[in-house]
């Protein structure tokens, strides 16, 4: 792990919640200002299976990022729905879902104002996407808005993990459904399917996919370190190969020794008691 990166990991487990989410914004907004370039429009570690979907020639060279997708979002009701994407990075993901699924609307909200920008340049013209700056704690829509509300590799840099889930029961419509797949150290896993049931989600489908992940890591690896040598600044490069996944870096050796692994849940919002919650949009349950 570079200085850079070792010095903002250790920032970050020492900070509260409210520093934590300040320094990932910092961090994902000087990722856009360092690489505009919109072949680069996917950041996550990928997903192999065998099982990947039918893509456009167009598609293919973005076929495991887009994999890790299709796996998260397998068995939910998408055509003609209502789609939030929390977390939406540099659209990619958002726009094969949009340009694949058939969803009557994909909304993609991230808290980096620079993705946002190079979204609505890159995917001005899919007439059933947009996508708009925000919090995934404070998330900007009014009750009841999506049908489906999906998260790929994303929460992992909130501060208040709670306060997502109660945002996510919220502007989901009754009986709408939540996708989310994501790292962790294997102890705080175990812990994240009694979070989600605590606030009103009832799971059902779960898959542990650290294996699937891992065989896109070491298919991507070496294509990854080419293109971050290329496209990244050197002073950074470490650190964004430290982020990236690339084999020898804590994240990927946790995955091979199980000390961190890589889940997915597909969850339905029941109806429960979460606290006052009345008017639209401004309200905002407590619990944590």
């Amino acid at each position: 792990m570079g200085l850079p990166a070792k010095i903002f990991v250790t920032l970050l487990r020492l900070s509260p919640a409210r520093i934590q989410n300040r320094m990932w914004k910092w961090w994902y907004q000087k990722m856009a200002k360092t690489n505009d370039d919109s072949r680069f429009r996917f950041m996550n570690y990928g997903f192999e299976d065998g099982n990947g979907p039918d893509l456009l020639p167009s598609d293919e060279v973005n076929r495991l990022f887009i994999q890790l997708y299709s796996m998260n979002l397998r068995g939910a009701e998408i055509e003609g729905r209502d789609v939030l994407e929390v977390g939406s990075g540099r659209g990619g993901g958002a726009s094969w879902v949009a340009r694949s699924l058939a969803p009557r609307s994909v909304v993609g909200v991230d808290f980096s104002s620079e993705a946002v920008n190079l979204c609505n340049q890159w995917y001005g013209d899919q007439d059933n996407l947009s996508f708009v700056e925000g919090n995934a704690e404070d998330l900007p829509f009014d009750d009841e808005t999506f049908d489906l509300v999906y998260n790929v590799e994303s929460s992992h840099c909130y501060g208040d993990m709670g306060a997502f889930i109660e945002q996510v029961h919220r502007v989901l419509r009754k009986g709408g459904t939540f996708c989310w797949t994501d790292l962790r150290d294997a102890e705080t896993m175990s812990l994240l399917p009694e979070m989600f049931k605590s606030r009103g989600f009832e799971i059902v489908k779960s898959a542990n996919v650290v294996d699937e992940v891992l065989r896109a890591l070491d298919e991507i690896n070496e294509a990854k370190i080419e293109q971050i040598t290329k496209q990244v600044p050197k002073s950074i490069r470490k650190s964004v190969e430290t982020f990236a996944g690339v084999k020898g870096t804590p994240v990927y050796e946790g995955f091979v020794n199980g000390s961190m692994t890589y889940h997915r849940h597909m969850m339905k919002k029941i109806d429960v008691n979460l606290g006052s919650n009345s008017g639209t949009g401004s309200a905002r349950m407590k619990i944590r």
